[in-house]
């Protein structure tokens, strides 16, 4: 079989009747008779060379393929309410919200930033990483939307872009405690000869800290350069070196006291940024989620 030979109207019909468990009231929501939803439904069996129901005394019972296609009917039709709610403006039902964020980006941040709608029951995350380009690619796709980034994207006329600053962050240097707990250095001066771990060359930082090292004439013993964020929290955690990054991506560790903050420099900052397509169907979550700076 086909899918341009699967017939929707029949597999619509399914999803009432497996919703209600009982023909007669699929019926009368469908405002047609019981015997036009047995044969709707029944058409869909022979498609599909199988039964989707047994008949349970009154009602009515899913086989196995009956359940397995009506886990599908649900994602077909549910966004399909979604879809509808979204261009008429409502709000009630589910909405799913589609965000993406570059791999260089803290997961901490990310889940700071999400964190107002985690208790929504009305709302289905969907969160996803990569390369900020991909990304830009899928949002302007309509596949993600919204970016968070920590750099913003060029300006170009054939793909117009919203890009919203949403703060910053002041970069440390961070320890283990049992190191450096009553220390503090000064960065970039201290840092000559010292082990250290760093963001990989693609963050947006890294050539931030080169420079200032460089300024200062001074060299750190490099160990380890990290993209992901997630790497470079489990580096600082685990290695014993010096680490540079954003204190959000070791919230955990320094609150728990196995980092300590060693040193911090204004002159390096990270910023975050939310990538958005022009909007002509407002997201009410999305919005509330662009007016507010999460903490750090």
């Amino acid at each position: 079989m086909q899918l341009d030979q699967l017939n929707f109207h029949h597999l619509f019909y399914f999803w009432r009747v497996a919703k209600l468990g009982h023909l007669t009231r699929a019926a009368e929501e469908l405002h047609t008779s019981q015997s036009a939803v047995s044969s709707q439904i029944r058409q869909l069996e022979e498609r599909l060379a199988d039964a989707l129901f047994v008949r349970e005394g009154r009602r009515l019972r899913l086989t196995d393929t009956g359940q397995l296609v009506l886990a599908y009917a649900e994602n077909i039709f549910g966004l399909g309410q979604e879809m509808l709610g979204r261009l008429q403006g409502r709000t009630a039902g589910v909405t799913r919200l589609r965000v993406g964020s570059v791999a260089t980006l803290s997961r901490n941040y990310q889940e700071n930033w999400i964190r107002p709608l985690l208790a929504d029951p009305s709302l289905v995350l969907t969160l996803e990483s990569g390369l900020l380009e991909g990304l830009i690619a899928r949002l302007l796709q309509h596949q993600l939307d919204v970016v968070l980034a920590n750099e913003t994207v060029p300006a170009d006329p054939s793909r117009p872009l919203h890009c919203r600053f949403l703060g910053s962050q002041t970069i440390s240097l961070v320890g283990p405690a049992k190191r450096w707990q009553a220390q503090s250095l000064r960065m970039p001066e201290d840092l000559d000869g010292q082990e250290i771990a760093l963001p990989g060359p693609r963050h947006a930082l890294r050539a931030q800290f080169d420079a200032l090292c460089a300024s200062a004439g001074v060299s750190p013993r490099l160990r380890a350069e990290v993209d992901d964020m997630a790497m470079l929290r489990l580096i600082a955690r685990d290695s014993g070196w010096l680490t540079v990054l954003p204190e959000v991506v070791v919230q955990d560790e320094l609150r728990a006291g196995v980092l300590v903050t060693v040193a911090r420099s204004s002159a390096l900052q990270e910023r975050f940024y939310a990538i958005t397509t022009p909007q002509r169907f407002r997201m009410e979550a999305l919005e509330r989620l662009m007016e507010r700076l999460p903490e750090a």
